[in-house]
């Protein structure tokens, strides 16, 4: 019998990753699931031990834009990195020589996310304008602009399939499939939250989406109902990602220390949900909550 892959969404061995000064925006796993990277309003990169979550190096000391950079992305096959931010610009980069290939114009406000299609052939990014832009990389020309969202688009993320998710500050998530200019779903949206970080999962089934209100939504790509809503966080959840082989996916914040020791003044909950083979309750209406002590 079939089973759908969010069933086997279980709370497992949860590590604490603490030593960021500032929010944690966005993290991500190496291809090989050793090492995680975390990336703090700071202005740093953490690198961790994903496994024993032991702190490995920080790194600082970006330039480039003349305001602030809101976000980086590497294309899949390495040779791309896009970076946006605050003076409303999308810049291009080839990776092996760091040179500015293509600046990409079109957006009238701070860009603030971006991503890469799996094939790295098209890039988005994602605006205060309200708007999601899309280019091809072989001519980087502007393929389409989606519109719909009402509020800030705070966070995109492509699927193997070819989908295209964004989340916004009007609290809701739109699944589009960009090369026919159409809105597939349009997730959430009942709770004023800023949506503030996507992950589809490695084949595409379903997508994860973290927001305000200490809550991780797990959404179905066939139907766009939403299967799971993972709890634990203490504040708001501002990141997600799924490790490579999808076994695990991976949420963080940013949580005070009352008394104020230094060392951890901000942590990112980092919550891991691995797959398991094994028993769950039925999807409908069913919740996995993380008791944190």
């Amino acid at each position: 019998m079939w089973r759908h892959p969010s069933e086997d969404f279980s709370m497992s061995n949860i590590r604490y990753f603490s030593r960021h000064k500032g929010e944690v925006n966005c993290c991500t796993f190496s291809p090989d699931c050793q090492i995680l990277l975390t990336c703090c309003d700071n202005g740093r990169l953490y690198l961790w031990n994903a496994t024993s979550a032991k702190h490995l190096a920080t790194v600082s000391g970006h330039s480039a834009h003349t305001r602030s950079v809101e976000t980086v992305s590497f294309s899949p096959d390495g040779q791309w990195l896009l970076s946006g931010g605050w003076d409303n610009r999308a810049l291009l980069w080839r990776v092996q020589c760091g040179e500015m290939v293509e600046e990409l114009q079109g957006h009238t406000a701070a860009v603030q996310s971006s991503a890469f299609s799996s094939d790295s052939q098209c890039v988005a990014t994602g605006s205060w304008d309200r708007t999601v832009r899309m280019w091809k990389l072989h001519d980087k020309k502007e393929v389409v602009v989606l519109q719909g969202h009402l509020g800030n688009v705070a966070c995109l993320c492509f699927s193997v399939t070819g989908m295209l998710a964004s989340g916004s500050w009007d609290g809701t998530v739109r699944v589009w499939l960009p090369m026919r200019h159409a809105c597939l779903f349009v997730l959430g949206g009942c709770e004023r939250v800023w949506v503030r970080s996507l992950a589809f999962s490695i084949d595409g089934r379903v997508l994860a989406s973290a927001a305000e209100g200490d809550m991780v939504r797990i959404w179905d790509m066939t139907t766009g109902a939403c299967l799971k809503r993972l709890q634990g966080h203490k504040d708001s959840a501002f990141g997600c990602v799924f490790s490579p082989g999808g076994e695990l996916l991976v949420s963080g914040t940013e949580q005070l220390d009352e008394e104020g020791d230094e060392e951890n003044s901000t942590e990112e909950r980092s919550e891991r949900w691995r797959s398991l083979n094994s028993e769950q309750d039925s999807i409908d209406d069913s919740y996995t909550n993380l008791d944190i002590t």
